[in-house]
């Protein structure tokens, strides 16, 4: 009993110093040059090796921080890390850059990848309504897109990631806008006509040339209306008529008499 307990005991001193059971892994990239190590960074980037590019990456930041590559490394490592799925990563990896490097010849870029990282995150918002009720939804994604891109179009007009930074503020602003509407129609249904009257007037100041404002001064009307707020109704009503004199709402029943649940 005395030598298993003393072969128990030297077992356990082994695992604890680790030595000799299960040997350190060897790491290849040892003795490796700057060059070297971007380059085997961006082979494994292109390959779709996201987590090795990611691994060499921090390695050449850490060995050689101060050098053209490590800089370089720093903008790829956002982009490994969004590929990989790692969005925080990813976010936080552009925001180091930009703080660290904002007068970099590169940065236009990196506001534009950060403004896709957070657009491509909230492609359950802005593509087709699924299952989940709208309400629910969180918008800060997009309007974090969109704050990203309008940055990139303000500092770099002549980016040439601006002219698809613009394409897609026009998509972000019409399905932010598209959002409010959806909440609004949700808070109609229920008779909740101020906040139905709130959310449509929100859509209305915030994005006034998305196309979904025609719905939101349409809302605003039939909840006016059903509230009795007959100044304010008519207010909308006539911002409405003077944007949109061919409106399809009113061949739907724009006219006061129609009870607005039969509009929709």
């Amino acid at each position: 009993m005395r030598s298993l307990a003393v072969i128990a005991t030297l077992f356990l001193a082994t695992l604890i110093s680790g030595c000799g059971l299960f040997p350190e892994e060897k790491d290849e990239t040892i003795g490796w040059s700057a060059n070297k190590l971007y380059t085997e960074a961006k082979d494994a980037l292109n390959g779709g090796s996201y987590s090795k590019a990611i691994k060499y990456f921090e390695k050449l930041e850490s060995r050689y921080p101060y050098g053209r590559y490590a800089q370089q490394a720093q903008i790829d490592i956002a982009y490994a890390y969004w590929k990989d799925m790692d969005t925080a990563s990813a976010l936080a990896a552009c925001d180091r850059f930009i703080k660290l490097h904002p007068n970099h010849p590169n940065v236009d870029y990196v506001y534009y990848l950060r403004g896709l990282i957070n657009f491509n995150e909230d492609q359950g918002l802005l593509g087709s309504i699924s299952n989940q009720d709208m309400t629910e939804r969180d918008p800060k994604g997009a309007r974090e897109s969109f704050d990203s891109f309008r940055e990139l179009v303000t500092r770099f007009p002549d980016s040439k990631y601006t002219p698809d930074a613009i394409l897609r503020m026009k998509y972000l602003v019409n399905a932010l806008a598209t959002l409010e509407l959806h909440v609004a129609r949700y808070y109609m249904k229920r008779g909740a006509y101020l906040a139905a009257a709130n959310r449509a007037q929100y859509a209305v100041l915030n994005y006034p040339d998305a196309p979904a404002i025609e719905e939101a001064l349409f809302i605003m009307v039939k909840a006016y209306d059903a509230l009795g707020l007959i100044d304010l109704r008519d207010d909308a009503e006539r911002v409405m008529r003077k944007n949109f004199p061919d409106s399809e709402y009113y061949v739907r029943g724009l006219e006061r008499q129609q009870p607005w649940w039969k509009l929709w």
